[in-house]
């Protein structure tokens, strides 16, 4: 019975240790899938995915190259060992891997046109907090000619696929490819180009291209309520519900910076503070906000919110100074308890009017916009200008600022029927339903993604 026992207990350790191996591998496996073979392993995933490069003609045994953020030289390993030697990796962590030294993706520590191929897995691009800074590094470090190759999760859109392109615009888009990751997520590949100049945009005077990717977002958008509602501020309210944001359509990774401008923004709970903060979807990025706000009734309050920027102008069509008439509630006893109760009027030019009386300072609105942001930023704006949106809206086209906005949410003014008075409009504005429509429509026509706000 004794050795019956014994080769009992044997098999059992046998088994045990090999379900223990198998374990220990499946947890450090990096299982890819690439043109249908697998991987098994981290140095043959990446052994297979640089002879597919080698066989292209985007790596050659000769080619001096860099791998940026390795996490554990894996990269630097697999080069070296199909013949790439001159292959080196950087880490921002202190490695003790050959092969490795230590140094930022955001600062290379290598001279000026220094490699001819360049690689980032999904710790490199994927991971910074400075897109557009990594990539300048990448093209400082590149030769002419040289290819850059990265490994992304974040580009699931033809959005996101632009924007990256947009940080590289040295680069010629190669070829773009998809892999399986191990955790079912998909990797995408794009292989890009060095070119010799600064690959130039094709930009008619101050219009907008309208690619097809655009067009696409505004046809997912919520259709825009094109029927005049009887009780408009019920129907608008409810529309809030169905907006489709468009970092809820798009990865918005592969941004310069986050920009949110509140034109009109009245005291900050009134939708910095309640909405934006709350309710907007950011994707855990940092956002700058601006709020633009000509009543002085609110100034003292933003003295106390760190992050928001106030200007205190309002937006316009040129730099001037302007008049505006606040309207508050009489029942109020004091400016203090009336706050939020005024709005600012239609802003009319200084030149007609003769009293001193609530002067301010009007800025184009344009003009600062394009002298802030770029087209590698991501722009929200929120527009609640009392009327002077058909002012601010035309100059905006016409300059082409508007090519800066990613998304725009927009209160039109116009006559809408009065709440205490069935069948009698608003006398406080002049324009109809169909002309907020029409400008509406003519946004979208220019690649802007605009929400009907209330």
């Amino acid at each position: 019975m004794k050795p019956l026992t014994n080769v009992l207990l044997s098999n059992i350790l046998v088994r045990l240790l090999s379900f223990c191996v198998l374990v220990f591998l499946a947890r450090f496996a990096y299982v890819v899938t690439v043109k249908g073979q697998s991987c098994d392993s981290i140095d043959f995933c990446f052994s297979s995915v640089f002879q597919d490069l080698m066989t292209e003609g985007v790596l050659s045994t000769n080619s001096s190259s860099l791998c940026i953020e390795t996490l554990a030289a894996e990269e630097v390993i697999a080069l070296r060992g199909i013949g790439v030697v001159k292959s080196i990796g950087i880490s921002s962590k202190k490695l003790s891997s050959e092969g490795v030294r230590y140094g930022k993706s955001l600062n290379q520590p290598f001279k000026n046109l220094t490699f001819d191929f360049e690689f980032s897995s999904t710790s490199g691009l994927d991971q910074t907090l400075n897109p557009v800074q990594f990539a300048l590094e990448v093209s400082r470090t590149l030769k002419p000619g040289g290819f850059f190759v990265v490994h992304t999760k974040s580009v699931n859109d033809e959005y996101s696929l632009r924007s990256l392109l947009e940080l590289f615009d040295t680069f010629t888009l190669i070829k773009l490819r998809e892999m399986d990751g191990l955790d079912s997520l998909p990797v995408r590949e794009i292989i890009l180009r060095k070119e010799n100049v600064t690959l130039l945009k094709i930009k008619t005077a101050n219009k907008c291209s309208v690619p097809s990717y655009k067009q696409e977002l505004i046809r997912k958008a919520e259709p825009l309520i094109k029927q005049e509602p009887l009780k408009s501020w019920i129907t608008l309210k409810r529309n809030i519900k169905n907006v489709k944001y468009l970092s809820t359509m798009v990865d918005i990774s592969f941004k310069n910076r986050y920009v949110y401008i509140d034109v009109g923004a009245r005291s900050y709970g009134s939708s910095i503070g309640s909405w934006f903060k709350k309710q907007y979807p950011k994707q855990e990025k940092p956002f700058e906000i601006y709020a633009v706000e000509a009543d002085s009734a609110f100034y003292d309050e933003y003295k106390t919110k760190k992050g928001v920027k106030l200007l205190p102008y309002a937006a316009w069509i040129r730099n001037e100074t302007l008049f505006f008439e606040i309207s508050r509630d009489p029942s109020r006893k004091n400016e203090e308890r009336g706050r939020g109760m005024g709005r600012i009027q239609a802003v009319q030019s200084s030149s007609n009017f003769m009293g001193d009386l609530n002067k301010i300072h009007g800025f184009d609105f344009a003009m600062w916009l394009k002298n802030t942001v770029v087209e590698k930023d991501y722009v929200v704006v929120k527009m609640d200008v009392e009327g002077t949106e058909f002012h601010l809206i035309p100059r905006l086209i016409e300059s082409g600022a508007i090519c800066l906005i990613d998304e725009i949410f927009l209160e039109c003014h116009y006559n809408r029927w009065q709440k205490c008075c069935p069948g009698k409009r608003s006398p406080k504005y002049q324009k109809t339903y169909a002309q907020c429509l029409e400008l509406f429509t003519s946004l979208r026509k220019h690649g802007v993604l605009v929400h009907q706000w209330w």
